[in-house]
Formats: structure tokens, C-alpha cells, sequence
């Protein structure tokens, strides 16, 4: 818009004065620059204040006697003399007049009808009429911009063009606006003056006179502003409006541009106002311009992005215009651009001898200085060209390519600045267009691949650009395109739509004449590994170039071997772990196991050995009992770790592949497993979850699988005590990280223990004070003496301590631990043999646990410990089967094929034969521990002396004695006078514990042993003892159905204690089939076999009775048949006597009780 070239705007000198009011240096302005803030400055000093302070009656008097020397004071003074009271009422009857006569210019309340020009008529009224005028032409314009429905306009408008009395109607307008402000708000009247000439000049002069209100104005133009300012005249106008208001308050400009990209309207203003913008101290890195822009565009709000976008898009289709906020944005950036370029820059290419003098002049070495912002300056035209869709013009295409060229320092700068110009080239391969550019590009390359080395040692940095050259190269000879286009984008740090086809030129670049796949996989190996790589150091580094070659299986192909690099990365490692580190090992795995090719099925890489693993863990020889003192970081032996579970994982899902290829690479010893400290490991790695990322869980998914023994939920809660509050609590207690007890001390303690009880008991305790790991040491000595502790006369103090320390060193060293506590408490004959079990004896043989020292089944500290063994090595065996069977089954399966060949249907029955064992030998192991189990629950021969003698303990068991009924009153006496507390009944519970874990986990189990049968003594322990035996009822029908005479009676007997137990409608429909079973029975069977079964039974019948009392009649009439049976045995056979007259004195006690238990 062109202005008038005599209107003054208000200076930000004066506006910063009106702002705070600051009377000094509004006695330093001059005549012209205080005659445009006279109207507030009359209506401040002739108004009543607010501030009644002294200072500012002193302010006052100032103002007075500065405005006393000016003319147009008077007039002012006049124009504030009016009734606006009035004058507001008379307006806003025209409005409503004009609103019912639809908008259109009828008559005028304000003013009469005029007899000349706007102009004249002005010049010649009074101070009233001058504001008729004014407020009648600006309802007017308001009235008109309401109706517009957005549509600028530019209305003509003679009291607002004329420049004699600019400065009169501006003196009104602020008068009007400041005296009827609910009339007249200040947005409106904004927003009303954008649409007549000179409209900027009178909105400065407005929001001059009320600086209060310069945000509220600012924000109503830019909420109302169009979403592309260049596309009309009325954005054009706004912008220019705003830019004028922006220039007066220049400490503002920033706020009102950030409203801006807020408001997502008037990008060009954005654009002009950083243009404008003058930093106090100018940060010589990145203008102004470039952090705006590239904040746009590079932003995380997509809004704001497409916004700007669009208005780069649309600024292009216009023809080039000089006074265009786009191209004068473009013309900045060129001219930043230029002047950082280096010396001597141009599109002429130097021969060799020139490269050497270059090196010593200095030739297109770009300055230090200039590297941040060389930097920022590319990323930004990436952004503009592949975002915005810029067209670069040749102009500054040519002088981004010798930017892009440049050779920087050996500073990590300058290594980001290289990666970037590399990546810029593959994002616009455009860039280069004629033979010489290409040429100087390649001469560009050939240095980068010269220089890298250097580049990385003098500048400090582990990621260099060396890495990203071996990385392109080897996408590019794999055809990966995709791969490149993602590596390009995440260097820049943007999204950039690139098309594989434009890649064409470099892929024959580099593939011809840069990298070979040759050359790309012999440079790889001898590249350094990164010194304590982490995900700290950031870009690209060689561990993403070796997992590309083994991706592409390049190292085996050209027969590299790669084994040693990797192990000496994985050695390199600290936290937080890099991401590229478990895909590295998958990927290695994998080369390691499959073949790169069917026919060469040699073609695979090396594992890491074993004694290289053993010296990651040096200082651990004792396996889990070892404590870390090693060397190696513990990032790296928990990637050694998941390397070994991940290797022996695939080599068992591989199994069948390998068999195909008569390959079978060798598995990792369980002797070198042995060493290792898993435990403590996965320990350690819970406590490093955030840096470790998804190792932790990675590792607990393989433990799951391979070590289910060492996830047992019961070990977590019990590390869960071990690392609570409580004993963090305790552990404060000691002084001294160092124990003050040795493990000699320690061994003497436990030979005195029944004369030194308080000695060891004293020791003992002050070693629950220590750590998991600071106990470690001590496992030996404790474990070894476990069997003294069984002698009579031991304190239980003693020996709850031993299972709490115990239970501490599992949660560190489970399976040593395990094998020295079976070895420990074996039968004194063993022992004297020195009998040493091993781990895999163990999980060969799960059972072996039990077989120890018969007194460990009466003492319940040593009892839960074995339980909590039996329970782990049960697991573990289950694992090692599964295993087994699995390496050998398809190498076997393959052979069974080659010597069966020609023979269909073969193959497949050995296989089916080996799993049938595998589950057959391990229910037959999960049963025979519950067998053994339930045994030791029966009290022996002297514990059933001690109950006949008096009231014992263990009243469940004294069922043996006396049928499922009412218990008598000398019972319950004997049971209020002994109680539960005995070690036989601590040890029925904790069996009863770990019986249910186990029905839980596999009903089978339970549904094997009950077919199985054991004494019908314990049924009055297990039923209320194991919670899950309600599970029985679904096999019970089952059972009965069998031929066999036990079975049926013990099945019976069961669900007698089952309805006592569970009265559940379950419960009472298997009753009836089982009193409907027992009448069939009684009509099929022979004398001797109906005595026989009817004998335990009858006295079931009393249970069903007081479990459901509806089963009376059928009970009943069950008693009734058998009585009639007996009856007609005693008339048929008179000579058997004997048992005749027994079994009549059985049936009268019987129905005799069920009579009681009715009148009851």
C-alpha cells in the first residue's frame, strides 16, 4: 500500500513514554510527535484521577504546563465539553434505524442532511457536530464490515482521505472511542479502519492514545485475519496495519508473532515481523529468521506446519515480486547463506595438484564459527524444499551446493554438519545438475572417506560420518532404497517424501565407484568398536554398519569373520543400553544358525566361544555363588546372557532346519550355564530397568522359558521382603559394610550349636543384617551345616534363622544353593559315602530332594526349604524333557527318514512315541512326589503313641481311629487340651501349600494320584487342608466307574469328606450317584465282596446325611435293602455265624446312629 508521505507515525520512543507514563520524556518530545497523543494526554490531565498521591499531582501539574503552549489544546478541551451522554443515545437510535431500514444510508440521527462536502461540513461545525460527523461515518464503516460476511472492501471515505484535517478527525476519533467505549469498542473500530485509506495511521494513533489496549487490538486483527496474507488486499492491509503497530512497539513484536503461528492466520506477518526484528544482542550462531522459520516447519505441531507450508506453496504461483514477504524472506536466507560460504568458492573443479595447495591455503574451508549455523542453514532449506515444496532458483541451488561442499573443521560440529550436507545430497540429488557439479560432488565424497578417521579422532566423537558413508553404501548394494530414505530423513530430523527412483545416480556412485561390497565388508571389520557405547551417543555408528552386513549376510558371503568385532562391542557397553544392541545379537544368532545359502550350508559365522564367556564372568567361579567383581560392566554380561539364552533358544526352534541340512551346531555346556550368575543377574538388571529399555523383560521372557524354576512367583515375593522397607531398616543397623564373623567362626558356631546355641544364634543373626550379595561367602559354610541343626535340642530360634538367611541367598544363587542343600541333607550313609549329587543329576531326577535325612521331615524351617527345592527342580526337570526332546527328536526323526525311506507313515511313530513318554515320566515324577509327600503326613509309630496316650496335636489324623461322624466328646477334649501346634502339623501344612500350587497348576495331577489312591487316613488332612481338592468332584463319577474294589470304596470315602467340606449342589448330585452306585452293588455282588465294600462305606452314608439332609430317605432305604440283604445271608447261610451275627451288630450300630443324627 502506498502511504501519504507527510503522515508521521507515532515513534516507539513516544509509545514506551504513553505506556509508563513517563512525564520526562514526554516533555522531550518534539511539537509534531506530542501533537499526535494530545487527545489522551488532555482528557489525562482535565479527568478526575484514581491516583491521588502526591507524585502524581506533581506529574499533573507537568502535563498541564506542557500541553499550556500548544494551539490545538483548545480545541481538544472542546471536542471533551460535549453531552456524550447524548451524543450515545442519538447513535445508537441511527443504529437501530439503519438496522431496521436493512443497512442502507436513509436518514441520519446524527446528522442532518448534509449541504455540502463531508470536508467542508467538518471544517465549518462545531465541536458536537465534528462528532456527529465522525460517529456517524464510523457506524457507517462498522455497519458495513458486520455485513460484508468477511469480503474486504475499501470504502472511500472523505474525512478520513483528506490530509488538512487528518490530524482533527483523529483527535474525534480517539475522543469518541474513549468516551463511549460499550458504543465503540476498540476492536471494531480496529477492524473498521482497515477499510479506508490511511486507516493504519489513524489505528497507531488510537492505540497510542490508549496503550493498555495494544494486545487486545493485535489479537482481534490477527483472530479475525485471513489464513494466507498475500493472497488479498485485505491481508495485505492487515499485515501492513500490524507491522505499523509492531514498529511502535518493537518489545512486543515477538508476543504479536507468536499470536500468530497461535492463531494459524497471517503467515506473511510472521515472516515480516522477524524480518523486522533487531535483537539487542545479536547471537552471531542462528538469525532470527532461520530459528523462526525452522520452528515452523520443523515443529511438532502439524497445524502450525501445513499452515506455513501452504503459504511457501502459494507465494510461488504469484510472480516474483520485490515487495513479497516470501521473496524477501528468500533474499535474507541467500544473503545469510552467502556470507558464510568460504573464499574462493565456485563451481570450478581443481585438479590434484590444486587439492594440495588447497590444504595448505585454506581453500573452501569453511570457518568454526560459521559451522552452527552453516548447519541450521541446511536443515532449514531441507525443511523449505521438502516440507514447503520450495523451488530453489539456480542462484541459490548454486550456492547451496558450494555450501554443502565445504570442508569444515575436525570439530563434532563440523562431523554434524558433514552427515548433514551427505544426507541433503541424497534428499535433492536435483541439486546437482551438470558434469562439473557431479565431479566436485564425488571429489567431495572421496574426501569425506579420506578424512574420516581423522575426523572422528580430533573431533572426540564415537559417531562419525564415516559410519553413515559404510551404512549408505551397503543399503545401496542391497537395494534397501527405503532403508536410505529413512536414514536420510532421521539425520535431518524431518519427514521428506523422497522417491527411490532419484536415487539412481548415487546408487551408481557409490556402487561403482566409491564402495564395493568387497570393500564395504572388509572396511567394516576394521573399523574400531565404539568405547562405551550407550544411548547417549547418538547418529550413526559402526554397530548399525555391521548389522546391515549381517542382515545381508555380507560377512559370510566374502567370508569376513565377524565374531571378534561383536564380542569386543558387547565388551564396550555400558547404560543406558543402546538400542541397537539386541537386535545386533538377534541378527548374529541367526547368521550363526542358518545358512546364508542351501548350498553352502557352511556359510555361517562363528559363536562366541565358551572361554570367552567365562572371562566376562571371571570372578564368578562359583556360578550363582560367585559375587560380580569383575571387570566388565554389568550392561555386558547381561547381553552376554541374553546372547547365550537366545542362542540356545534358536538352536531349538531351528532344530528342524538344521536336521534337514545335516547340520547340528554345538549347544553351550550346562557346566559353562553352571557358572553363570543368572539370578543375580536378572536381579541386578530390575533395579536398571529405565536404562536397560527392553533387556529386562527380554530376559525374563527367556527365563520363563528355558529357567522356569527361577521364576517361581513365590521366589519374586520373597526377593520382595528381602529388598523391602523393613530391612533397609535393619541393614542400617550395621555400621560396617564388612561382616565381623568369618566363615571359619561360622563353621565352629554350627559344631557347638547344642552347647554354643547363643554363640551361633548371635552370628546368625548378624549375618541377616548383610546383603544378598555380601552373604554369598557364607552360603558354604551354611548350607554344610545344615544337618547339625536336625539334632534334637536345636533352638527353633537356630532354625528359622537358617531358613531366613537361606531364603536370602536363593534370591541370588538358587541353583548352587540348591545343589550344595540336597548334598548337605543327605542320609548320614551318603554322606559317609560322600554321595555328590550334581545339577543335572537333579533335574534328571527331581525325586533325588527327597530322598534325604529323615529327620528333615519333621523339622519345618528345613522341610520348607526342601519343599521350595522339590517344587524348583519338579520345574526344572519339565524344562530340561522339553529340551531334550526337542534337540534330539528332529535329528533322530531325520535319520529315522533316510533309513525308512520308501517307507510312508514311519517316520512319524517314533515321534509320537518320545512324547508320550515325556509326558508319561512326568506325571509319573509329579505323582510319586505327592505320593511321598502325603506319606510323610502320616505320624509314625510313635506319634501314634503319643496320641493314644493323651490329646496330641494331630487330631485330624485320629479319624484312623474312629469313622467320619460326630466326633465324640473325649475327642474334642483331647483336641481343646493338645491344640495344632506341633512340628508334624507344620509340616502337613506346608505340604498341604505346596499341593495345591501344584493341583492348581496341572489338575491332572490331582485327578492321577486320587486314581492312584493313597490312605483313607490323610482324606481328613488333604480335603480341608488343600483348598483346590474341590476339583475331585468333576472326577469322582469317574473313579466310581472303575472295576477295582479300592477304587470304589476310596472314592466314596472322598466324597464323604468332600460334602462335609464343599455342600455345594455339585456336591450333592455326585452324592446321589454314589448311594444309587451303592445300591447296584449291593444286588451284584458276592457275599464276601459286599461285606468287604460295605464295611468303610456305610459310615459314609452319615457324612452325606449331615452334609445334605434331603439324602435321608435315600439313605434309608439303602440301610434297609442292606439289612434285608444280610438278613436273607443269615437265613440262607446259618452255619457262618460269625461273621453273620457281625455284620447284623454293624448294620443295628448304624442305623441306630443315623436315628440319632435325625432326632438331632
Amino acid at each position: 500500500m502506498i502511504l501519504h508521505v507527510s503522515l508521521q507515525f507515532v515513534s516507539p520512543y513516544a509509545f514506551e513514554a504513553m505506556q509508563k507514563v513517563d512525564v520526562a520524556r514526554l516533555a522531550a518530545l518534539s511539537d509534531p510527535e506530542l501533537r499526535l497523543l494530545l487527545p489522551c494526554l488532555v482528557r489525562m490531565a482535565l479527568c478526575a484521577p484514581a491516583d491521588q498521591s502526591n507524585a502524581w499531582a506533581q506529574d499533573k501539574k507537568l502535563i498541564l504546563r506542557l500541553l499550556s503552549g500548544v494551539e490545538a489544546v483548545n480545541s481538544i478541551v472542546a471536542l471533551l465539553s460535549v453531552d456524550f451522554h447524548a451524543l450515545e443515545q442519538d447513535a445508537r437510535k441511527e443504529q437501530q434505524l439503519r438496522h431496521k431500514a436493512g443497512g442502507s444510508n436513509g436518514e441520519s440521527i446524527l446528522v442532518s442532511q448534509l449541504q455540502h462536502g463531508l470536508t467542508l461540513e467538518f471544517e465549518h461545525s462545531d465541536p458536537l457536530r465534528r462528532l456527529r460527523l465522525a460517529l456517524s461515518e464510523l457506524l457507517a464503516i462498522m455497519n458495513k464490515v458486520a455485513d460484508s460476511n468477511g469480503e474486504f472492501f475499501l470504502r472511500s471515505s472523505e474525512l478520513f482521505e483528506s490530509p488538512v484535517y487528518l490530524e482533527e478527525v483523529a483527535d474525534v476519533l480517539c475522543i469518541l472511542q474513549a468516551e463511549l467505549p460499550s458504543l465503540l469498542p476498540i476492536i471494531e473500530v480496529a477492524e473498521a479502519l482497515l477499510h479506508v485509506r490511511n486507516g493504519e495511521w489513524f489505528l497507531c494513533l488510537l492505540v497510542a492514545n490508549v496503550p493498555d489496549s495494544f494486545s487486545e487490538v493485535c489479537r482481534g486483527l490477527i483472530k479475525n485475519g485471513e489464513r494466507q496474507d498475500e493472497e488479498s488486499v485485505g491481508g495485505r492491509r492487515r499485515t501492513e496495519a500490524l507491522r505499523q503497530l509492531c514498529q511502535m512497539n518493537p518489545s512486543q513484536a515477538l508476543n504479536i508473532r507468536a499470536m500468530v503461528v497461535e492463531e494459524c492466520h497471517l503467515p506473511g506477518l510472521g515472516v515480516a515481523l522477524t524480518l523486522d526484528y533487531k535483537p539487542d544482542t545479536a547471537d552471531e550462531a542462528v538469525s532470527p529468521l532461520v530459528s523462526y522459520v525452522s520452528g515452523l516447519l520443523l515443529g511438532t505441531n502439524g497445524k502450525v506446519r501445513t499452515w506455513f507450508s501452504m503459504f511457501i506453496r502459494n507465494g510461488q504461483q504469484r510472480k516474483r515480486e520485490s515487495s513479497s514477504v516470501l521473496w524477501q524472506m528468500r533474499r535474507q536466507l541467500l544473503l545469510e547463506l552467502v556470507a558464510i560460504l568460504p573464499r574462493s568458492r565456485s563451481t570450478h573443479v581443481p585438479n590434484d595438484s590444486d587439492m594440495d595447495s588447497e590444504s595448505s591455503s585454506g581453500y573452501s574451508g569453511l570457518r568454526e564459527e560459521h559451522v552452527v549455523k552453516a548447519s541450521a542453514l541446511l536443515r532449514l532449506y531441507c525443511a523449505l524444499m521438502g516440507i514447503a515444496g520450495l523451488r530453489p532458483t539456480d542462484e541459490e541451488a548454486e550456492q547451496l551446493l558450494q555450501l554443502m561442499t565445504s570442508r569444515p573443521p575436525a570439530t563434532p560440529a563440523g562431523v554434524r554438519f558433514v552427515s548433514l550436507s551427505f544426507c541433503k545430497l541424497l534428499a535433492f540429488p536435483t541439486l546437482v545438475s551438470t558434469p562439473e557439479q557431479e565431479q566436485l560432488m564425488v571429489m567431495w565424497l572421496s574426501w569425506m572417506i579420506k578424512e574420516e578417521e581423522y575426523f572422528e579422532s580430533a573431533a572426540g566423537v564415537s559417531a562419525s560420518f564415516g559410519e553413515m558413508l559404510l551404512l549408505v553404501a551397503m543399503y545401496f548394494h542391497s537395494n534397501q532404497l527405503s532403508a536410505i530414505i529413512e536414514l536420510v530423513c532421521s539425520t535431518l530430523g524431518m519427514k521428506i517424501a523422497i522417491k527411490p527412483s532419484s536415487l539412481s545416480k548415487m546408487k551408481t556412485i557409490f556402487t561403482q565407484e566409491i564402495f564395493t561390497e568387497q570393500v564395504v565388508t572388509a572396511h567394516a571389520v576394521r573399523v574400531a568398536v565404539t568405547n562405551n557405547l550407550s544411548a547417549n551417543i547418538t547418529g550413526f555408528l559402526p554397530i548399525h554398519c555391521i548389522y546391515q552386513l549381517l542382515r545381508s549376510r555380507a560377512f559370510t558371503k566374502h567370508k569376513v569373520s565377524i565374531k571378534d568385532w561383536i564380542f569386543r562391542q558387547l565388551c564396550e557397553t555400558t547404560t543406558p543400553l543402546h538400542t541397537q544392541l539386541l537386535p545386533l545379537i538377534d541378527v548374529y544368532i541367526n547368521s550363526i544358525l542358518t545358512p546364508a545359502s542351501k548350498t553352502n550350508p557352511e556359510a555361517t559365522n562363528q559363536p562366541i566361544t565358551e572361554q570367552e564367556i567365562l572371562n566376562v564372568f571371571q570372578g564368578l567361579a562359583g556360578g550363582d555363588g560367585g559375587k560380580v567383581r569383575s571387570h566388565y560392566t554389568i550392561t555386558t554380561q547381561l547381553l552376554i546372557l541374553y546372547y547365550i539364552l537366545s542362542y540356545e533358544e534358536a538352536l531349538l526352534a531351528n532344530t528342524k532346519t538344521l536336521a534337514l541340512m545335516q547340520k547340528k551346531p554345538k549347544s553351550y555346556s550346562p557346566a559353562l550355564m553352571d557358572q553363570i550368575p543368572i539370578k543375580h543377574l536378572i536381579r541386578q538388571a530390575q533395579g536398571l530397568q529405565q536404562e536397560l529399555g527392553g533387556l529386562h523383560s527380554a530376559l525374563l521372557r527367556l527365563l520363563a522359558t528355558n529357567y522356569p524354576h527361577l521364576c517361581m512367583v513365590e521366589d519374586w515375593i520373597s526377593e520382595e521382603e528381602v529388598t523391602g522397607t523393613l530391612p533397609l531398616l535393619r541393614k542400617m543397623l550395621l555400621t560396617s559394610s564388612s561382616c565381623k564373623y568369618s566363615q571359619t567362626q561360622l563353621r565352629e558356631a554350627f559344631q557347638n550349636v547344642l552347647s554354643g546355641g547363643p554363640r551361633l544364634l548371635r552370628i546368625l543373626e548378624h549375618l541377616t543384617l548383610l546383603s544378598a550379595g555380601d552373604l554369598i561367602p557364607y552360603a558354604e559354610a551354611l548350607t554344610a551345616s545344615m544337618g547339625l541343626v536336625l539334632e534334637d535340642g536345636v533352638s527353633r530360634r537356630i532354625l528359622q534363622t537358617v531358613n531366613k538367611l537361606w531364603m536370602v541367598l536363593n534370591t541370588v544363587m538358587p541353583r548352587k544353593l540348591w545343589v550344595m542343600t540336597v548334598n548337605a541333607l543327605q542320609p548320614l550313609v551318603k554322606l559317609l559315602r560322600q554321595q555328590k549329587y550334581t545339577q543335572n543329576d537333579l533335574m534328571v531326577d527331581p525325586l533325588i530332594v527327597l530322598r534325604c535325612d529323615s529327620r528333615v521331615f519333621r523339622c519345618p524351617p528345613l522341610m520348607d526349604i526342601t519343599l521350595h527345592m522339590l517344587n524348583g527342580y519338579l520345574l526344572a526337570s519339565k524344562a530340561y524333557l522339553n529340551a531334550h526332546l526337542k534337540e534330539t527328536a528332529e535329528f533322530e526323526r531325520q535319520a529315522q527318514t533316510v533309513s525308512n525311506l520308501g517307507l510312508s507313515g514311519q517316520p512319524d511313530t517314533p515321534e509320537v512315541t518320545r512324547e508320550e513318554l515325556k509326558n508319561a515320566l512326568l506325571a509319573a515324577q509329579d505323582s510319586a512326589a505327592v505320593q511321598i509327600l502325603l506319606e510323610v503326613c502320616l505320624p509314625s509309630p510313635q506319634e501314634e503313641l503319643q496320641l493314644e496316650g493323651g490329646g496330641g496335636p494331630d487330631s485330624l489324623l485320629r479319624s484312623v481311629q474312629s469313622a467320619p461322624g460326630i466326633p465324640t466328646r473325649k475327642q474334642r477334649e483331647r483336641e481343646a487340651e493338645g491344640g495344632l501346634l506341633s512340628d508334624l502339623r507344620e509340616v502337613q501344612c506346608l505340604i498341604c501349600c505346596l499341593l495345591h500350587q501344584m493341583f492348581i497348576a496341572d489338575p491332572n495331577i490331582a485327578k492321577l494320584v486320587h486314581f492312584q489312591g493313597y490312605p483313607q487316613a490323610l482324606l481328613p488332612l488333604t480335603v480341608p487342608g488343600i483348598p483346590s481338592m474341590h476339583i475331585c468332584l468333576d472326577f469322582i463319577p469317574e473313579l466310581l466307574a472303575q472295576p477295582q474294589l479300592e477304587k470304589q470304596i476310596f472314592a466314596i470315602q472322598l466324597l464323604s469328606h468332600l460334602c462335609t467340606q464343599y455342600a455345594l449342589p455339585k456336591s450333592l448330585s455326585v452324592a446321589r450317584l454314589a448311594i444309587s452306585v451303592m445300591g447296584t452293588l449291593l444286588t451284584v455282588q458276592t457275599r464276601v465282596k459286599r461285606f468287604a465294600f460295605f464295611m468303610p462305606t456305610l459310615p459314609c452314608l452319615v457324612s452325606f446325611c449331615k452334609a445334605f439332609p434331603p439324602l435321608f430317605d435315600d439313605v434309608m432305604s439303602l440301610l434297609v435293602q442292606v439289612g434285608q440283604v444280610s438278613a436273607a445271608d443269615v437265613t440262607t447261610k446259618a452255619r457262618d455265624i460269625d461273621p453273620l451275627i457281625a455284620s447284623e451288630c454293624i448294620l443295628q450300630s448304624y442305623l441306630t446312629e443315623l436315628v440319632l443324627i435325625c432326632i438331632g
